[in-house]
């Protein structure tokens, strides 16, 4: 039963890269979701439920249940995946996102929702621009850059499409509650765009196992990947 990476936005599967250099299992699979480094399929249209069905299909494929884990976008889409097939899921992790009525997008959000101004806002963001972002938020030059080069305009097209077909997510995606297969919720305690008491409800809705990495903000796969790759392998004990 071979452990599934699901990435965030704007991220391709290279996020995990850190995390599996520490993990001592090598049944790993980490696709990078369409149009995020890949090509989109004919008739892909980017939109929330399309990526959810995108990853069902590749689950399927692996023809036994896996452990699953999500960040960001890829949380969303775990959890997700999760309350609408748990046959295909032997354990799951999660984090940096929560399907929960009470959370309001965050201002880049609401910005990528709106057209035109998404738009302005994604020509904006050169590699030097999200470099800056990130470093802000505590993520070394060395590791964002090689990120922020894979942000092409395919992936800021795509992310667009998926945000607009997500602006009632929160309702239109029910939250994931118990029961479920062993979980483990992810957090940093400082996330600037999806506070960490989201990942605590997550955790207490589901029964899961809830850690929160102190002085860590949004991207914990890349701020503390020797941490996150002993509790999933803990985890995956269970």
């Amino acid at each position: 039963m071979p452990a599934f990476f699901v990435h965030g936005v704007p991220d391709t599967a290279h996020l995990w890269d850190g995390v599996r250099e520490h993990l001592k299992r090598t049944d790993i699979i980490a696709p990078s979701m369409p149009g995020f480094g890949t090509p989109l399929p004919d008739g892909f249209d980017c939109t929330k439920d399309a990526y959810v069905s995108w990853l069902i299909a590749r689950v399927e494929e692996v023809g036994e249940p896996v452990d699953i884990v999500g960040h960001d976008w890829g949380s969303l889409l775990v959890q997700r995946l999760v309350s609408q097939r748990p046959d295909l899921v032997r354990t799951w992790a999660a984090g940096s996102a929560a399907l929960d009525p009470e959370y309001v997008w965050h201002d880049t959000a609401k910005i990528w929702q709106t057209p035109t101004a998404g738009e302005q806002l994604m020509a904006s963001f050169t590699t030097d621009a999200i470099v800056a972002v990130w470093a802000a938020q505590g993520i070394p030059a060395e590791v964002a850059r090689p990120i922020a080069e894979r942000i092409d305009d395919r992936m800021k097209t795509s992310i667009l499409a998926l945000y607009r077909s997500a602006t009632n997510v929160v309702h239109e995606w029910p939250q994931l509650a118990a029961p479920t297969p062993p979980g483990l919720v992810l957090w940093g305690a400082d996330d600037p765009y999806v506070t960490a008491n989201f990942g605590r409800r997550l955790a207490d809705r589901t029964a899961a196992t809830f850690v929160a990495f102190p002085e860590c903000g949004h991207w914990w796969p890349l701020q503390r990947p020797s941490e996150t790759a002993a509790l999933l392998e803990e985890h995956w004990q269970r």
